[in-house]
């Protein structure tokens, strides 16, 4: 069995990844990637080859001070922080996302969504239409834990850590992003960095004698990596083990490496500079995750548009609970909070954007951002809103989807849907036939009853394809 253990990894633990017995009731990394291979030779991974990167943003959202302003509305109600023209005629976007309403014509935005209650959680990414589990492991439960070609993990979820191991741990109060419901522990998201039981199961191990440092470490695969290419494999190896070890010395590993990607990139997506520690406020006692967010916010949908380019099927991102603007002792007015915020989500997702336009990626990643609620219509007396559960931003990029549009309408007060709404369940329809081929999952034998309920009953948003 190989092992990799590095002190000084940006992962913040010693174990990364592991080709040996994964602790699925036995099953190696191989073994899986065989089964899986068998499974999609005999047609029964009924994917489509897109990827989603479900962008959380936790803490509740202003549906107004990002995407539906309401200039029109009383002073009380409408965006403090103003407007931006976008490119789509009669459509503005709150102040603080000028980059993005640059590219509204790339962008759907619906304005008719909500998450149906104001309670801090992490609905929709876990929630009861999704069986109690994370989205991403309905998913992998269809299609397997691991890419049969790659070995890459199908699920994953990104917190500030996997980027910056000095970053505050992920808030776990309101929510367990890795939870699986009742859909099996071997299909939880790997979580880098955040010591997720995934991370656990993918574990290279050498001998720690050998790895005092970085570059014997890397000496020590170039010196595998240098006898697979000669050979054309290694010895004593079957060709699913050699997969399986391919997939860490190649692109599972690499993946998750931002070291690998070019610097003028790191650089286009890294919001660290927009929000500096010091110009934020220390008297709000979530003064550690703001800096957070700006710290890790792009380099983390960097990442995971590097893992979606390697495999992976569904990618969690979030920053961790900074979205609740109350303007109390905890949390900045909407004013000032979406300084620390929305400036910050607006780099990263613009950057985002024009970085898989170029790449040719917008048909195959969709890229959703949302939270698990929105705000009140009204400012609270402090200069805050408070918690809403009528109505929530929504976002949508790529996927194959249509572009630049808006979809529904809110009421004048933007405190609920006037048109059509929609809800978790036609978000979860939206994403997973995105990724599935809902027609052959319905052909699919073994998959539990309830799981296929969640996956085939509900529709989809209307107008995205």
């Amino acid at each position: 069995m190989l092992k990799i253990h590095d002190a000084r990894s940006s992962f913040g633990r010693r174990d990364f990844l592991r080709i040996g017995s994964l602790g699925l009731g036995g099953w190696s990394l191989a073994n899986l990637v065989a089964a899986e291979a068998a499974g999609a030779k005999a047609g029964l991974r009924p994917v489509t080859g897109k990827s989603v990167i479900f962008l959380f943003l936790h803490g509740g959202p202003s549906q107004i001070e990002t995407f539906d302003p309401k200039m029109d509305a009383p002073a009380e109600i409408r965006s403090v922080t103003g407007e931006v023209e976008t490119k789509l005629p009669g459509i503005t976007f709150g102040s603080t996302f000028p980059r993005l309403a640059g590219l509204a014509d790339k962008l759907t935005i619906v304005r008719s969504f909500r998450t149906g209650d104001a309670i801090h959680n992490i609905k929709p990414v876990v929630d009861k239409t999704t069986l109690g589990a994370n989205m991403g492991s309905l998913f992998a439960r269809v299609a397997g834990a691991n890419d049969p070609a790659t070995g890459m993990p199908l699920n994953a979820a990104l917190f500030p850590r996997a980027v910056d191991a000095e970053t505050m741990p992920a808030v776990e109060q309101f929510g367990n992003f890795v939870s699986t419901g009742g859909v099996g522990t071997a299909y939880a998201p790997f979580v880098p960095g955040g010591g997720g039981s995934l991370q656990k199961d993918l574990e290279l191990k050498l001998d720690p004698t050998r790895i005092d440092d970085r570059k014997s470490l890397l000496s020590s695969l170039d010196r595998i990596r240098r006898d697979v290419d000669a050979r054309g494999s290694v010895s004593g190896l079957d060709r699913f083990q050699e997969q399986a070890l391919q997939a860490v010395l190649g692109g599972a590993a690499q993946a998750f490496d931002l070291a690998k990607e070019d610097a003028k990139t790191i650089a286009r997506y890294d919001t660290a500079p927009l929000v500096r520690p010091e110009q934020i406020s220390r008297k709000w006692n979530n003064y550690p995750r703001y800096v957070d967010n700006a710290k890790t916010l792009g380099k983390l949908l960097l990442l995971a548009r590097r893992l979606c380019e390697a495999g992976c099927g569904f990618v969690t991102v979030t920053t961790n609970f900074v979205w609740d603007m109350h303007a109390d002792q905890n949390n900045a007015g909407v004013e000032e909070g979406m300084q620390y915020m929305g400036r910050p989500l607006d780099h990263a997702l613009s950057a985002f954007v024009e970085d898989c336009e170029a790449r040719g990626l917008s048909d195959k990643i969709l890229l959703v951002a949302t939270g698990e609620m929105g705000r009140t219509p009204k400012l609270n007396a402090r200069g805050g809103r408070d918690h809403w559960g009528g109505l929530s931003p929504l976002l949508f990029y790529g996927g194959g989807f249509k572009r630049g549009q808006v979809i529904g309408q809110s009421s004048r007060d933007a405190g609920e849907p006037q048109s059509e709404p929609y809800g978790n369940d036609n978000l979860l329809a939206t994403i997973m036939r995105t990724l599935l081929d809902i027609g052959q999952v319905r052909l699919m034998s073994g998959l539990p009853q309830d799981l296929l309920r969640a996956l085939t009953t509900p529709e989809p948003i209307k107008g995205l394809v």
